[in-house]
Parts: C-alpha cells; sequence; structure tokens
C-alpha cells in the first residue's frame, strides 16, 4: 500500500539536501537560503529524512527510488 500523506520535514533542522538523479549523479543542495524553494511533498518519489542526525535529506524520485 502506498503512503498518501508523508510527514512534514522540518527545514529548519535541513544543512543539506541530496537530490538523487536517474542513473546515479547526484545534486547536493545547501539548503540555508533555498529551503522556501522546494516543496517535496508535493514531489512524486521517496524521501529519507536524516535530518535529525546528520542535517542531511534525500530525494529519490519516482522510477529511481
Amino acid at each position: 500500500m502506498k503512503k498518501i500523506f508523508t510527514p512534514t520535514i522540518d527545514f529548519s533542522k535541513v544543512d543539506t539536501l541530496i537530490y538523487h538523479l536517474p542513473d546515479g549523479p547526484t545534486l547536493s543542495v545547501n539548503m540555508h537560503s533555498f529551503e522556501e524553494l522546494f516543496d517535496l511533498e508535493m514531489e512524486i518519489g521517496e524521501v529519507c529524512d536524516t535530518s535529525e542526525i546528520d542535517g542531511v535529506v534525500h530525494f529519490f524520485p519516482k522510477g529511481n527510488a
């Protein structure tokens, strides 16, 4: 069963967003000035939020998760 609603990410604790692109490359974004540009809840894919541990959120778009 697919999750419809995901828990809200507290971007005040996120230092880096790592966007895993298809075929392996990643895009790393420093979130200190870009948190208002990203709304991962509207994206289709999987989120791995380790911001409580190391300040990083990983996003795997659908087809790459």
